[in-house]
């Protein structure tokens, strides 16, 4: 009873709004402010300019951008059609089945996505799949990094679904296809939306496997935000990092947005 008293909400509130200050505004509003600094010798920019942004948004960088978007969208795109497909199919499996697909749909949660990108490296080197140095192999290392998380989310959303009115359209004569186009899939859009939002924001931002697996003509806007801080160019990294949350987070409201119209459905 304590911890809810008005003293203690209002103390941790205020401890809430510290740390989260610290540990996320603090760094995002310096990132910002780099982002338009013309110098930066004190505490503040000495100077505001648009450069970074230009720069960020012609040549090598916006390309870089174009990788991103591109493989964000087709690596979701196949991430949450996977996940979704097992996460049904998984449903009606034997017991020890199922725990066999949640296992191996789980593994590459618990590997490192650097080694991910070395085994794939190792793995797609030689004929026949030999993927190494192509688009395919990044596109490939995204959707075994978000599908552990598509898979999730949509199996979550079927263990908490009402069967009975699948049940009661099948007993009425409808087709197992027109069942899960009628009846299922409608229920799952939302959660369906939500793992395609969280693949999105995932993939915009994955390094450590892609790192590992770009070939120079599809470098990810991440791994070039990496190399020019590793140049020392800052103030242009930090226009890039803006412009990767602007189009991640313009991507997840789409998202979210059509999650809302489902959800009313």
């Amino acid at each position: 009873m304590l911890l809810w008293t008005r003293r203690s909400r209002v103390l941790l509130w205020a401890v809430f709004a510290v740390l989260f200050t610290a540990i996320v505004l603090a760094p995002l509003l310096m990132i910002v402010l780099a982002s338009v600094a013309g110098n930066w010798t004190g505490s503040l920019p000495g100077a505001l300019t648009g450069s970074h942004f230009a720069r960020a948004l012609s040549g090598e960088t916006f390309a870089s951008l174009s990788v991103s978007i591109q493989t964000g969208v087709i690596a979701s795109a196949v991430s949450v059609l996977l996940g979704t497909w097992a996460a049904l199919a998984s449903q009606s499996a034997p017991s020890k089945l199922r725990k066999a697909v949640d296992t191996l749909f789980h593994l590459p949660i618990a590997v490192p996505s650097v080694v991910l990108g070395l085994a794939l490296l190792v793995a797609f080197s030689r004929p026949p799949l030999a993927f190494n140095g192509t688009r395919w192999i990044v596109l490939l290392g995204h959707v075994m990094i978000l599908l552990p998380f598509s898979y999730s989310t949509v199996s979550a959303a079927i263990a908490r679904m009402d069967p009975l009115p699948a049940q009661a359209a099948a007993s009425l004569g409808a087709s197992p296809a027109r069942v899960l186009l009628r009846v299922r899939l409608p229920v799952l859009l939302p959660s369906i939306s939500a793992s395609a939002s969280l693949a999105l924001a995932m993939s915009m931002g994955e390094l450590g496997a892609t790192m590992m697996l770009y070939p120079p003509d599809w470098r990810t806007l991440p791994a070039s935000i990496f190399a020019l801080t590793d140049r020392g160019q800052v103030f242009l990294a930090s226009a890039s990092t803006v412009l990767l949350l602007a189009v991640t987070l313009a991507g997840v409201v789409i998202l979210g947005l059509a999650r809302g119209r489902a959800a009313r459905r």
